[in-house]
């Protein structure tokens, strides 16, 4: 194009790029930039850290001034100039000078729209309420600054990149914070095991996290503002900013009969050329191509738009630049963790009904034996025939934006799992591992498809069917921290051992913590001749997927005025019930490392004494409850250590008392089940489930008799010993073969109960066995009694737990206990 006469409307990352690329390409050409604010290029990703206070000097949020770009690339930049409308046909656009109130015309041979997103700001009633504030620009970030002098309190409405920013920043400066989203996660991006991780973040630095709840008025209340949730709940707050996403601003275009793309955003093609031959649009008011899907997309992202400006600027002066779709690489940083990804989500690729395999690995952010180390949780997708990387997604408190940059190549260069194995990557302790997450994630992913190993995920464990059993094959003292319900405990040490228990008619699905032995007890299984399949992941992945995390912040815990400033040396500090005597740096070691430790430590304290301990694993806040609950031991604090990571206090307990993080007491409901009598076991499931919908935590102990109502009915092949046989022959099999205790009369009066309770529609035992465990109740077969008569684990329904007195004393504690 013989260019002469080059507009611009708007600044930022897409019109500051195309004006000083075009000025590079052309010394001669007449380029204005015209800018409705006063600043036309700022670091508008830095805006809610100059809140925060992290950076305290405003003009380094400058990325560069009007003076510098006229005296540097001899561009007319017109500020507080809005352009009002764009005549296409005598090729000029209409401009409102702001401190003047002047209107005049200029004339274009190209023009380049880059007006961004704006704030959505749905019609919520009381919205317009001057203590309801957007973040968009510097003229926002300063009105903010001002509103918040003085004030308490602040509700952010919106859990996406800009609301997790300013969530953070107000905590920064001591504000009382309330994070609201409509979602069941933050990060909506993100797939929601990924994210349920910053959940228990935000909760620990003290943000009173509220999720699937909206905003439906704003009602104004004194100095500050009443939002009405949805939920019922009134919450007062000095000040209320909404982030709840951001829309194109493509007004200029729809009036100027621009094509707008489905998304509603400006229609361009890889040229950024519009449906008019000589406009051109660029950054977050065009509509792109998602490079994983290949459907259009709105993806707001200061890099794309920088390339696009560049690429816009190129096509105009003669050259033959095109953009190459977006595919979403972002990450984010939430107080100790960032959450990053690139390429597609599990979600996108269900709703696209695009076919994939996923795999979770949890390693080091460098050498664990190296000071300052992190875990990293990676989930990886990839293409089940050909292996090709289709997306990642990253959380952690070091290492997640090196890792998704070398995955988002990967992805750009479609490569493939087996690339990544062979990835060459930087290695020094400080920096790395010799085996890099990275290609960790390659050889995991790998083995799937040579058929090395084979998979189960978090849905599986969590509903195995008749023919499948649960395998945890971590030490005891792991699972006491938690399990998936109903599995059985089998040491990776012991398996070889054990293999005679199990049932080559059956298949197992193995856990571990992060999936390394579930894939070693597979490896053993089925060179042994067995089936089975292991959870990518490991417990790990279930705790995310489950969201087995931190509950919410005690209300008095809410308003601290610094939560992550405790110093972690508190050797005399005394805890709420014991003097901490011993402190403990479980730095860069993974699950179970720090509660191994922890556990070591514990055995050399008194009752009574305390000690502290300091943990990197971003899994360990949630572990802690779980393990100090099961062990009897006090859990008095956890929160963030002022260095990073975690630190929590517990006192040593000894006799059982067992108490949590939050003071509550638990309400807990145990039976003994002797009898195989139908009228008996009916009694025995009608009063468990009752408890269970009352709260209680309720747990079945069956023993002798008893174990015959949790038989599977139907013949099974079994290496039994002729007395086994024998007392299987002579037993009810499952509840269905059941007789009453009294007026059984050979079976007539059995029938005629169960003709009677159906009449009455009386649930029948088996669905009564089925509701309980729907309620959540436990129940523990006794081993001891499954030796003395010769019952089998294959032999018993799914979902049980194997154990013995110890066990049902420990769920017993103080509470009610009956005998049937």
């Amino acid at each position: 194009m013989n260019m002469k006469k080059l507009l611009i409307i708007g600044g930022v990352a897409g019109g500051a790029s195309a004006a000083a690329r075009a000025r590079r390409l052309d010394e001669n050409a007449e380029i204005i930039l015209f800018e409705r604010g006063p600043d036309i290029s700022f670091a508008n990703c830095g805006l809610p850290y100059h809140i925060g206070g992290t950076i305290a000097d405003r003009e380094k949020l400058l990325v560069t001034t009007p003076q510098m770009m006229t005296s540097k690339f001899n561009i007319d930049v017109r500020t507080l100039s809005e352009v009002v409308s764009i005549d296409r046909e005598k090729k000029e656009i209409a401009v409102k000078n702001l401190k003047t109130g002047e209107e005049y015309t200029e004339a274009y041979d190209a023009l380049v729209l880059s007006p961004g997103a704006a704030p959505i700001r749905p019609p919520i009633p009381g919205i317009d309420n001057p203590n309801v504030l957007t973040l968009r620009n510097l003229e926002d970030m300063d009105l903010i600054i001002q509103s918040l002098a003085n004030k308490k309190s602040a509700a952010v409405i919106g859990g996406g990149y800009i609301g997790l920013e300013m969530a953070e920043a107000l905590r920064e400066i001591k504000m009382d914070t309330t994070l609201i989203e409509l979602a069941p996660q933050v990060m909506g991006p993100a797939d929601p095991e990924m994210a349920s991780v910053l959940h228990q973040e935000l909760r620990l630095f003290g943000v009173n996290l509220k999720l699937e709840t909206s905003v439906t008025a704003f009602e104004e209340a004194g100095d500050g503002v009443d939002l009405i949730l949805s939920d019922g709940e009134r919450l007062h707050v000095d000040l209320a900013i909404l982030a709840i996403g951001v829309k194109p601003e493509a007004t200029l275009a729809v009036d100027a009969g621009l094509e707008l793309g489905t998304t509603g955003g400006i229609k361009v093609n890889d040229h950024m050329l519009t449906s008019d031959p000589a406009i051109y649009a660029v950054g977050d008011a065009v509509e792109v191509t998602d490079f994983t899907t290949g459907q259009p997309a709105l993806i707001p992202l200061a890099g794309p738009a920088n390339r696009q400006g560049r690429i816009a600027a190129d096509n105009i002066f003669g050259g033959d630049s095109s953009y190459k779709n977006t595919q979403g690489t972002a990450i984010c940083k939430v107080f100790n963790l960032a959450i990053g990804m690139t390429g597609l989500s599990e979600k996108m690729a269900k709703r696209q009904n695009i076919s994939y395999e996923k795999v979770y690995v949890h390693p080091a952010s460098h050498a664990s034996y190296y000071p300052g180390s992190h875990p990293i949780s990676l989930k990886l997708l990839f293409d089940p025939a050909s292996g090709k990387v289709l997306g990642a997604q990253a959380v952690g408190a070091d290492g997640v934006d090196k890792r998704i940059d070398v995955l988002a190549v990967a992805i750009r260069a479609g490569l493939t799992v087996y690339d990544l194995e062979e990835m060459e990557l930087t290695y020094a302790p400080p920096y790395g591992s010799a085996k890099d997450a990275v290609n960790y994630a390659g050889f995991v992913a790998s083995n799937v498809l040579r058929g090395d190993a084979k998979l189960c995920h978090v849905e599986d464990v969590c509903n195995p069917t008749e023919n499948q059993m649960v395998v945890d094959v971590r030490n005891p003292e792991e699972v006491e921290g938690g399990t998936v319900p109903g599995a059985k405990n089998i040491p990776l040490g012991q398996l070889r051992g054990k293999l005679d228990e199990l049932s080559k008619d059956r298949e197992y699905l193995i856990l571990c913590q992060v999936g390394l032995r579930g894939y070693l007890a597979c490896r053993i299984m089925t060179q042994n001749g067995f089936k089975c399949r292991n959870l990518t992941g490991g417990y790990k992945t279930y705790s995310m997927t489950t969201a087995q995390h931190l509950p919410d912040v005690p209300e008095n815990d809410q308003s601290t005025d610094d939560p992550g400033a405790e110093t972690i040396n508190m050797t005399e500090k005394e805890s709420a019930a014991g003097k901490v005597v011993k402190h403990i740096d479980t730095s860069g070691l993974q699950c179970p490392g720090p509660i191994m430790s922890l556990k070591t430590a514990l055995d050399e304290l008194q009752p009574g004494e305390a000690l502290t301990i300091l943990s990197t694993d971003h899994g360990f806040a949630a572990d802690i409850p779980a393990w100090c609950n099961s062990t009897g031991n006090q859990l008095d604090n956890v929160a963030p250590a002022a260095g990073g990571g975690y630190e929590a206090t517990i006192t040593k307990r000894q006799g059982g008392a067992v108490c949590s993080m939050i003071p509550q007491e638990t309400k807990r409901f145990t039976n003994v089940v002797f009898s195989n009598d139908l009228d008996r076991a009916l009694a025995s499931f009608i009063i468990a489930n009752g408890a269970a919908t009352m709260g209680y935590e309720v747990t079945l102990f069956f023993t002798f008799w008893g174990l015959n109502i949790l038989r599977k009915n139907g013949p099974m092949t079994l290496k039994k010993t002729m007395i086994e046989k024998m007392f299987g022959r002579m037993m009810p099999q499952g509840p269905d073969k059941l007789s009453l205790s009294q007026l059984h009369m050979a079976g007539m009066g059995t029938a005629m109960m169960k003709d009677v309770m159906k009449k009455k529609n009386v649930s029948t035992l088996p669905e009564l066995i089925k509701a309980a465990q729907a309620n959540g109740v436990k129940m523990v077969a006794c081993t001891m009694t499954m030796d003395l008569m010769g019952i089998k684990s294959e032999e018993l329904i799914d979902g049980l737990e194997e154990g013995g007195v110890a066990m049902y004393i420990d769920h017993l504690g103080n509470n009610a206990n009956l005998f049937i």
